[in-house]
């Protein structure tokens, strides 16, 4: 009996290696004649720059749209700011900390300065530029005065977009009482 069952096995051993064999030739006689070979498109495509969706612009570039003339942006998203000039040239960008309360996109313009000032939130601040308010709380850019730009308390409601003492410096030059903050997303 034993023969006979090792038998069996052989013989259904080259019937399984017989079907794959023809399911192969099969196969074979029906790839196409391109496969393996560049496509034209491909061609064009691994010749041409590589971008991704993946791949992040970069974060120092102007967001489009962000509106036109001398002007400082801010982007809520990015927690950046630019100050703008003439001929749309980006005169400096530096990212920010923002307060807890954001102001909503669009268009404003810088109502009210001050040189120094206690923050709402107790710390020095210094070159104040303040531009709208939101259910009450003041709207604006400051720097903290010993230089600290840490995210603020999440319990209290604060506006104060922070920056680095340089680029409060910079903000402070840049926008004065009328100029132009443009909020975008």
């Amino acid at each position: 009996m034993a023969r006979s069952s090792s038998g069996i096995v052989a013989g259904l051993t080259v019937a399984a290696l017989a079907a794959v064999g023809f399911l192969a030739f099969q196969a074979s006689a029906n790839v196409p004649d391109t496969l393996g070979k560049p496509s034209p498109t491909a061609t064009a495509r691994s010749s041409a720059p590589k971008t991704h969706k993946a791949e992040k612009k970069d974060p120092n570039a102007l967001p489009v749209p962000s509106g036109s003339g001398a002007r400082v942006v801010y982007s809520l998203g990015a927690d950046r700011v630019w100050l703008v000039g003439g001929g749309n040239k980006v005169k400096r960008t530096f990212e920010v900390t923002p307060g807890t309360v954001d102001p909503a996109a669009g268009s404003y313009a810088v109502t009210t300065r001050a040189g120094a000032v206690t923050g709402s939130d107790g710390t020095q601040i210094e070159h104040v530029v303040r531009f709208t308010l939101v259910n009450g709380v003041a709207i604006g850019f400051s720097a903290a005065v010993n230089g600290s730009t840490d995210a603020p308390d999440p319990d209290k409601k604060l506006g104060g977009i922070r920056a680095s003492r340089a680029d409060g410096n910079a903000m402070w030059a840049f926008a004065t009482v009328g100029a132009k903050v443009v909020v975008v997303p």
